[in-house]
């Protein structure tokens, strides 16, 4: 307890009371006091209940008054102006007779000024901060590729971060089953995931940071190792220079098909390899070279083994597509687990332009070791009950991955092997507890010396409310009263408390500002496991209400998820570089407007346009990395350019891919769309293909005055990427069931998606039209953002031909960015386009759709030569009839490319005609062939043509009709 509270309790039991007061005014002063907090209302945050009055000490000898209030009164968020005010109304509040009186406020142990967070003290406590206690040696993992330097970022910053709960084995039912309910499509145990893997995780590397989270983050189901027990040529194999590859006499990984029992640890029953260092330039190396069976993306984990001579510098190479990306590991902390590397690009196949090289070079004397490789997320393996679940490893909870990863058992079965669900919730923090301890952030307790000082747990139950119509908001968690208030390294828990403070704080400025409103719950210091095991500062950060409707419409937008990862990326960042006292610098948003465009013959430019970020004027661009990938190999390391713009010199028949970023001393943004650029040398024509397709949303939203919830079959929205956030459509809609969990309550729904990577956009599909237009031949090819166009930056009258992209792209009404297919800028601008004879294709599901002003249709019928007639959203064949073929569409969900859930049918005005028709027999596509123009409209994507052969052929057909003599 703080020398405060020790005063006031020496005083209220060495001295007497005085009875100066009659018992009138003792009375009245409780009576006032009561009052005083039943009316109470905290600054930003929505109260759970109001706080009470427990009690009130009065010393007339110390003239003091102590009023002790109830924790609700500790979960609101102090300032010193909070405090001020506070002591203001209470002096105001009680009787004359004690306007003298000193008055102390007491809510949950603390004097209330002690809960004002250390950012916002002019002198800071520094029992709270880091001081002298510093990681200074290299980082664990670092890619010495990255062709940015951050210095005012989150470098050499290791953190613990995990997405709440996963799937668990129940040992009471006998099954496994999520950790909490079905609702709106979702689960706790999925929704978090959404925020996590494809925004927070990246956005914290991105700034330097190297992240650690005991659950597995790659969506991937495949899984290939490489291990020395078990492989040879070509998979595994050692090339020994002056310095041979021998065992290490420690035992190793060894891996094995099937399941593992409990207790059992993947890393104690194999060997690992070991060799002497060089300066030179023969090397030994060893090759890990997997057989892929289906290409895509996949994570790299490396395992070695710390040794008294290990290096801080193992050199690790990863050949991903024919590029080479390059790692330093600090082998001398982290042995004997899965270390993360990346996530690349792979193709099918066994082959060296697709492997992981290690070798002895360093600038170190000592040993490197070596032990298996592994590419990709996998399934799980754990067996519990006989069986294991069924699902990605991903989707599991931390204790299953935490055994594949090699913790002891006494880190993820707590439980003795009875209670997973209980073992699952501890693991995190025990992990966490394993990995620092022996750093100088945890150093009396064992472990494997990695320097994680932050943990933080992503969580979305914030609360529940029987208003349907209510928004819940944030709630944040942390545990100040253990272990004598203190962490392991001797910093007051209080650091804990100041975390808690700032995310909820960030989220509530950045929400607000971004979308015009949002709550904050509370703030709880309670006994959560969570945020009382680390050893270093933690906090959960419950972000909404997965059982509130009106949060998950937020929520399940993915602008909001970026937005709210970004806010909790900033948080970090400021409180990392508070307890450090270090300065810092926030990173960019992602450039737009984005384009390509011929300067002469087989030269073009790239340019782009920086993007500020209003509410923070360290996040502005200092220079910009282009990524490029040619033929078939992947995109490399990038080129750093001071510009917003890049002459480059195309060669003759071969497809280009460009992507930027935005850099400072921060970090790096997120990537543009990718665009493309192909110099065909005896083409006569230019086409541009122009990315309309920028749609990130929820589902379609159904509300009536007796139900409510998402309707997945009618549109499932649109993913940043592959998503795992869906459990399987909502079956129950009845606002009158809110409150009642499982089947027959609101927002219950079934289990068909679980376990799928639902594909989403992935801002690629120039790619897939450039691929196609490739086949003829006989054209150069650039590309640009539609903004480009809306903006005049690109002038689209210079092209023979346009290929628009519209993909999902409307104006759903409920996003919380407005997507159009036609913008009235864009309108303008294909009005004339079509007035200097250009010809014009489109694609997309919602082209009629999404126009339905008068105006609009006017456009449709007399730029496009076409009217709106329905949705085709009940025929479920997904064969398309015409040009004299048929082919397939995506038309249901899946893992490889996003579906036409709903296309439109496209009536033609004479006189054009129906071009292609779907199954049924009704008009999918309208071709207009006139003496002024020439166009053809499609009603679904055209990137949605399964076969990759037949989108050529289709597309040679399409080109042939528009640009024919």
């Amino acid at each position: 307890m703080r020398g405060f509270i020790l005063i006031l309790t020496w005083l209220s039991i060495c001295v007497s009371p005085a009875f100066a007061q009659d018992s009138s005014s003792e009375a009245k002063l409780r009576e006032r006091l009561e009052e005083y907090f039943k009316d109470y209302k905290a600054k930003n945050v929505d109260m759970i209940r109001k706080p009470r009055l427990q009690d009130c000490l009065i010393n007339d000898s110390t003239k003091s008054l102590t009023i002790t209030v109830d924790e609700i009164f500790s979960t609101q968020d102090f300032s010193p102006e909070v405090v001020e005010k506070i002591y203001k109304k209470i002096r105001k509040t009680v009787p004359d007779v004690y306007e003298d009186y000193q008055i102390s406020v007491i809510t949950n142990g603390m004097e209330i000024s002690e809960l004002i967070p250390n950012r916002l003290l002019d002198n800071p406590d520094k029992t709270r901060l880091w001081g002298d206690i510093e990681y200074r040696g290299e980082p664990w993992v670092s890619n010495v590729s990255r062709p940015n330097k951050i210095t005012h970022g989150l470098r050499n910053r290791h953190i613990s971060l995990w997405a709440s709960h996963g799937r668990y084995y129940d040992q009471k039912k006998g099954f496994w089953k999520w950790q909490r309910p079905n609702l709106f499509g979702t689960t706790e145990d999925l929704f978090t995931q959404t925020i996590v893997v494809p925004y927070l995780i990246p956005m914290l590397e991105n700034a330097g940071a190297v992240v650690f989270t005991p659950r597995e983050r790659d969506w991937q189901k495949n899984e290939f190792i490489i291990d020395n027990d078990k492989d040879s040529s070509p998979y595994y194999s050692e090339r020994n220079a002056a310095d041979a590859w021998s065992s290490t006499g420690i035992p190793g990984f060894s891996y094995r098909q099937g399941m593992y029992v409990d207790g059992e640890n993947p890393f104690t029953h194999g060997t690992a390899r070991m060799a002497a260092t060089t300066h030179g330039k023969h090397v030994s190396q060893i090759t890990y070279q997997p057989n892929i069976t289906q290409g895509g993306r996949y994570a790299v984990y490396v395992s070695y083994q710390t040794v008294s001579n290990s290096i801080d510098d193992a050199q690790y190479i990863v050949y991903h597509k024919g590029q080479a990306t390059e790692f330093r590991v600090n082998q001398r902390m982290g042995g004997s687990t899965w270390v993360y590397l990346g996530t690349f690009d792979f193709d099918q196949g066994c082959n060296a332009y697709n492997r992981v090289v290690l070798t002895n070079h360093s600038k170190r004397h000592g040993v490197v070791t070596a032990d298996a490789v592994r590419f990709g997320g996998g399934m799980g393996n754990i067996e519990r009950g006989g069986t294991v679940s069924g699902f990605p490893r991903c989707l599991e909870g931390a204790r299953y991955y935490s055994q594949w990863a090699g913790a002891p058992y006494s880190a993820y079965s707590s439980k003795n092997g009875v209670d997973d669900y209980a073992d699952d919730i501890n693991t995190r923090s025990h992990v966490t507890n394993w990995l620092a301890g022996g750093s100088v952030y945890a150093p009396n307790i064992d472990g494997k010396n990695v320097p994680i000082e932050l943990s933080l747990g992503v969580h979305s139950d914030a609360g529940f409310s029987k208003d349907y119509s209510s928004l819940i908001g944030s709630l944040s968690i942390c545990t100040t009263n253990y272990n004598d208030g203190k962490l392991n390294g001797g910093l007051s828990r209080m650091a804990s408390r100041d975390l808690a403070d700032a995310l909820l704080d960030g989220v509530y400025r950045d929400l607000r500002y971004k979308y015009g409103r949002w709550r904050i719950r509370a703030l709880y210091d309670r006994n959560y496991s969570e945020s009382r095991l680390p050893e270093v500062p933690s906090s959960i950060l419950e972000t909404l209400s997965h059982q509130s409707f009106p949060d998950m419409i937020y929520g399940q937008d993915p602008n909001f998820k970026f937005t709210l990862a970004r806010s909790i990326y900033k948080t970090i960042l400021r409180y990392v570089s508070d307890q450090h006292e270090q300065p810092f610098v926030i990173q960019p948003l992602q450039p737009d407007n984005f384009r390509i465009e011929y300067i002469s013959k087989n030269r073009v430019m790239l340019s782009w346009d920086p993007v500020n970020d209003p509410q923070e004027p360290s996040a502005r661009p200092s220079s910009y990395i282009v990524y490029k990938a040619s033929g078939p190999s992947g995109f490399d390391n990038g080129t750093v350019v001071k510009s917003p713009f890049l002459s480059v010199e195309l060669n003759p028949d071969v497809l280009y891919q460009f992507k930027v970023t935005a850099i400072n001393k921060g970090g790096e943004s997120f990537p543009t769309e990718t665009l493309s650029a192909l110099y065909t040398p005896n083409a006569k024509k230019t086409i541009l293909i122009v990315n309309g397709f920028h749609r990130l949303s929820s589902p379609a939203i159904h509300s009536t005055a007796q139900e409510q919830g998402f309707d997945l079959d009618k549109d499932i929205g649109v993913s940043y990427g592959p998503t795992a956030g869906w459990n399987g459509r909502q079956l129950c809609f009845d606002k009158a069931k809110i409150g009642i969990e499982g089947p027959g309550g609101l927002g219950y729904g079934g289990d068909e998606y679980a376990g799928m990577f639902i594909a989403g956009n992935s801002f690629n599909y120039v790619k897939t039209h450039a691929e196609a237009i490739r086949t003829a031949r006989q054209y150069n090819i650039v590309s640009c953002s539609s903004k480009a166009v809306e903006t005049g930056k690109v002038n689209i009258n210079k092209y023979p031909c346009v290929d628009l992209i519209l993909g999902l792209e409307k104006n759903d009404g409920r996003s919380l960015v407005s997507y159009k297919t036609f913008s009235p800028a864009m309108q303008q601008k294909l009005r004339h386009y079509t007035k200097v004879h250009g010809a014009l294709l489109v694609s997309g599901s919602y082209i009629g759709s999404d126009m339905t002003e008068i105006n609009e249709q006017h456009f449709l019928s007399q730029v496009l030569k076409l009217h709106f007639a329905g949705d085709n959203r009940y025929c479920t064949d997904s064969k398309i009839y015409g040009m004299g073929t048929s082919f397939d569409i995506y038309r249901t969900l899946n893992e490889t490319h996003y579906a036409v859930q709903s296309p439109d049918i496209l009536q033609a005005v004479a006189p054009a005609y129906c071009a292609l028709q779907y199954a049924n027999g009704q008009s999918a596509c309208v071709a207009y062939q006139g003496k002024d123009y020439r166009s053809f409209t499609m009603g679904f994507p055209f990137e949605c043509i399964t076969d990759h052969n037949m989108r050529g052929w289709i597309m040679k057909g399409i080109l042939n009709f528009l640009l024919a003599p």
